[in-house]
């Protein structure tokens, strides 16, 4: 009898069994489709959207050709020669915690700005600022250096033709330096708005009058970081003799401070507001930011790792034997870099070197940024190319650039011509997340201070003599990747972010020239005469907490890169 109730038992609960398990195998199948539906798979996602940029899973699939550029590698199929330009992607993953290597950190810690105090823009001229009237001779102007070396020098000039009452003529792009850049004026910036926009600051025309093209004029070469007393009597005096003065060079030819206030806001109204980038950069610019922005929060990346620029540093760390030869021999043939014999070691330990892509990996590591970060590499062609950026893509799969971002197509227009190509970087880099230079050089800078000016956004400014000093210990076995690395990377960092401060002043010990050289660039920090707290703070309580954080190593490090350069 026993036996029969336990067989029934058996017979009723088997069913039972087999309908629970039913029931969990639909349930589990319908959580695996929401989850396909989150992270497709490269066929799912290539049969959806043909235009897809590629998730860090689908990275993870790719197969690339080892001889292919390290811009070309995680190119994904779709933006071939034969396709169309692509659609915006969706972003791969919903990033709401990262695993960095000091442990977990919200994202809203890594991307949160810094504390702006309520400093915004100031720029409007005095109640005493006058329209300019009749000018008294025309000013000509030949840039030269790269896009940000002649965006600061047109500035500086619109400031100097203010200060001697002249009539500015639309600059001429420096055409014969190491890029051979065949780009005129309007084809880098909008060139009807920079005139119009300055029409109460400047008089500015296209082209130099006809009557005055073979007149007497003087060519003459402005001295370097010059005050204002020296353009309205030195250099103004000439209008007695000249209608129209060319200025041999302008790059750095007006100082950083003691200059009048409507002369500083002017220099801030003709970079942030006139010298607009001519309308088909603005809108691939743009183009490029949203492509960006579809994968969420991004860093850009401004990874100063090209030819030209460890050639003229002097830079070696990390290169073969070969490798070091060639930069040697092009630093030796290029005439107008006046330092030839360098110390590559003693150069780095200085921090007068850009980070390697191996050590930018490790840093950004550190900081807690995880691998899935999108990473818009802000550069030209990457010396060593593949090579040098393995270790750097082996941590962060998704690094993209306008090269990846963007067809073949679409780059044409701009292609073969380096200031162009450079404005997109620099239109991408002011409006990332967060922008972070490998070296502090032009771009650096004049990212840096356009972020600033447009709401302290957060820059993360690399301490390279701090960082060396540790890289040194890790490739000595000496420190290991870890908490206690990031712990040490973060609190160097933690006040190297982009938040307010008085721009810094020469370096203590300096004089004449070598104390003006050695100020902060205007450019990169435009507070305090740009900048204005708002009334409802205590102005002059925050002024001095801001000069009590002016970074004393950032003093030394400008003090040393004068001495080199």
């Amino acid at each position: 009898m026993i036996q029969r109730r336990r067989r029934r038992m058996v017979a009723v609960d088997k069913p039972r069994k087999i309908l629970v398990c039913t029931v969990c195998v639909i349930a589990l199948v319908g959580l695996l489709t929401g989850y396909v539906r989150v992270f497709p798979s490269p066929r799912a996602s290539d049969s959806s959207d043909p235009h897809k940029l590629p998730t860090q899973h689908e990275f993870n699939y790719q197969k690339l050709s080892a001889e292919k550029k390290w811009t070309e590698e995680v190119a994904p199929p779709h933006l071939s020669k034969q396709q169309p330009s692509p659609h915006l992607p969706k972003a791969p993953v919903s990033l709401h915690k990262f695993d960095g290597a000091s442990g977990n950190l919200d994202s809203e810690k890594l991307w949160k700005l810094p504390e702006d105090r309520d400093f915004v823009p100031c720029i409007q001229p005095s109640s005493n600022y006058t329209t300019p009237d009749k000018t008294r001779g025309y000013l000509l102007v030949r840039t030269n250096g790269d896009l940000n070396q002649m965006r600061t020098g047109i500035c500086d000039m619109v400031a100097v033709a203010r200060i001697i009452n002249a009539t500015l003529v639309v600059p001429e792009l420096d055409k014969r330096s190491f890029w051979r850049d065949t780009s005129n004026f309007s084809d880098v910036f909008d060139e009807d708005h920079f005139i119009n926009a300055l029409a109460n600051d400047v008089k500015v025309v296209k082209k130099l009058p006809k009557e005055l093209s073979s007149g007497s004029k003087i060519v003459k070469h402005f001295k370097s970081m010059s005050s204002f007393k020296y353009y309205r009597d030195v250099i103004g005096s000439l209008w007695e003799e000249y209608r129209v003065i060319r200025a041999a060079k302008f790059d750095s030819r007006l100082t950083n401070n003691n200059l009048p206030s409507d002369i500083q806001k002017l220099r801030c109204r003709a970079c942030y507001e006139a010298l607009r980038f001519a309308p088909q950069i603005e809108a691939m610019g743009k183009l490029l930011v949203e492509r960006m922005r579809s994968y969420g929060h991004f860093i850009a990346l401004h990874l100063r790792y090209e030819k030209d620029m460890l050639a003229y540093s002097g830079c070696t760390h990390g290169l073969s034997n070969a490798e070091a030869k060639e930069l040697e021999t092009i630093r030796d043939e290029t005439a107008n870099w006046k330092v030839k014999e360098i110390d590559a070691t003693e150069q780095r330990y200085r921090g007068q070197c850009p980070l390697t892509p191996k050590e930018v990996g490790i840093f950004l590591n550190a900081l807690g940024f995880p691998s899935e970060t999108p990473i818009y590499i802000a550069a030209g062609e990457i010396y060593g190319g593949v090579t040098h950026m393995a270790d750097l893509r082996s941590r962060y799969p998704l690094l993209m650039n306008k090269e990846n971002l963007a067809s073949v197509a679409e780059l044409e227009p701009f292609t073969n011509h380096s200031s162009q190509m450079a404005a997109l970087d620099y239109i991408v880099s002011v409006e990332s997340d967060v922008f972070i230079p490998s070296y502090s050089g032009n771009m650096a800078g004049a990212v840096e201070g356009h972020r600033r000016f447009m709401g302290h956004r957060k820059t993360i400014s690399p301490d390279r003599r701090g960082l060396v000093q540790l890289f040194g210990q890790i490739e000595k076995g000496l420190l290991k990747e870890g908490t206690k690395l990031s712990n040490r990377i973060i609190e160097i960092h933690k006040n190297l972010q982009g938040s307010p401060r008085r721009r810094g002043g020469s370096v203590p010990g300096t004089k004449s020239m070598e104390s003006t050289h050695s100020e902060e660039a205007f450019y990169t920090n435009p507070l305090p005469d740009c900048l204005c707290q708002r009334a409802s703070q205590n102005v002059n309580t925050s002024i001095r907490e801001s000069n009590r954080k002016v970074d004393r190593s950032m003093q030394k490090e400008q003090l040393l890169l004068f001495k080199v350069l």
